[in-house]
C-alpha cells in the first residue's frame, strides 16, 4: 500500500466528484469543510493486495474514491466467501466498528484509492459535528439492508434469480454514481461473482450465455450492455426503478 498525504492542494472532500454519495452525502457545507481538515490521508491498494484483514484492529473507515474492492471472509481452512462488492463513492471499513476489530477482510479487485478517515479523529469531530454520527447511522442501516438482501437471494432465489439481480444492483449502483446504468464493466470475475451468489463458476457463465442468446444482455469478457431491462427485472422478480 502507498499512503499518500492530503495537502492544501489536493481535492477535499468539499470539492469531490463523489461527495454526494460517499460520507458528506446530505452535509452542509460548513460541515464538510470541517470534515476536511480530518481527511488527511489517502491510501492506494494494488490489484490483489489487502487493505485490511480479518482480526486487524479498526483504526479507520475508507471512502472508495477508484477502483473497485471485494469484502469476504476466510475460515481456518481457507475456505473464502465473498460477502460484498465495493464500487467508488462507498464506504468500506464499518464491519469492525462494534468491537474495535475486523471481521472480514478487504482486497483490491484493481488498483484503487481510498480516503481515510481515521476512528481517533471521527471520536474528536463528533462532538462539533453532530450530523456525522446521523451518517455513521445512514451506513451501518444501509450494511445491515445489504446482509439482509444477501441472505434472501441465497435463500430463496433460483439460479437465474440471483444473477438478474446482481446485473441489476451493479447497473443500479453505477447509475447512482452517474454512469450508464446500461453499459458496464464487470470489476469481479465469474468466478468471484458465483462464489458471492452461492453459484459454481460454471452456472454464472452458463445464465450469462442465456441471457445473451435470450436478448436480455450482450456480453463481452466483462463488456455488459443491459439490452431488455424490463425482461430482467421480471426474471429476477422484483422491481429495480
Amino acid at each position: 500500500m502507498k499512503r499518500i498525504p492530503i495537502t492544501r492542494d489536493s481535492d477535499r472532500c468539499s470539492a469531490c466528484i463523489l461527495s454526494d454519495i460517499c460520507l458528506p452525502i446530505g452535509m452542509s457545507r460548513q460541515d464538510v469543510a470541517l470534515l476536511d481538515e480530518f481527511v488527511q490521508e489517502r491510501v492506494r491498494i494494488s490489484k490483489g493486495k489487502v487493505l485490511f484483514g480479518l482480526g486487524d484492529t479498526v483504526e479507520a473507515i475508507y471512502g472508495l474514491r477508484s477502483g473497485a474492492m471485494k469484502t469476504q471472509l476466510q475460515d481456518a481452512g481457507g475456505q473464502v466467501q465473498i460477502t460484498g462488492f465495493v464500487l467508488p463513492g462507498e464506504i468500506i471499513g464499518m464491519d469492525g466498528m462494534g468491537n474495535t476489530t475486523h471481521v472480514s477482510q478487504a482486497v483490491a479487485l484493481e488498483d484503487s484509492e481510498v480516503c481515510v478517515v481515521r476512528v481517533e479523529d471521527i471520536d474528536q469531530i463528533s462532538p462539533s459535528l453532530p450530523v456525522l454520527q446521523q451518517q455513521f447511522r445512514r451506513l451501518m442501516g444501509m450494511e445491515i439492508n445489504r446482509s439482509h438482501q444477501m441472505v434472501m437471494t441465497l435463500g430463496t432465489l433460483r439460479s437465474e434469480q440471483r444473477v438478474a439481480t446482481f446485473l441489476l444492483n451493479i447497473s443500479s449502483r453505477l447509475a447512482t454514481l452517474g454512469y450508464s446504468s446500461r453499459n458496464f464493466i464487470l470489476r469481479m470475475s465469474r468466478e468471484e461473482i458465483g462464489n458471492y451468489l452461492g453459484l459454481t463458476l460454471e452456472t454464472v457463465s452458463r445464465l450469462f450465455s442465456r441471457f445473451a442468446r435470450e436478448n436480455l444482455i450482450y456480453i463481452k469478457q466483462r463488456d455488459v450492455t443491459i439490452l431488455d431491462k424490463e425482461a430482467l427485472q421480471e426474471l429476477a422478480g422484483v422491481s429495480c426503478d
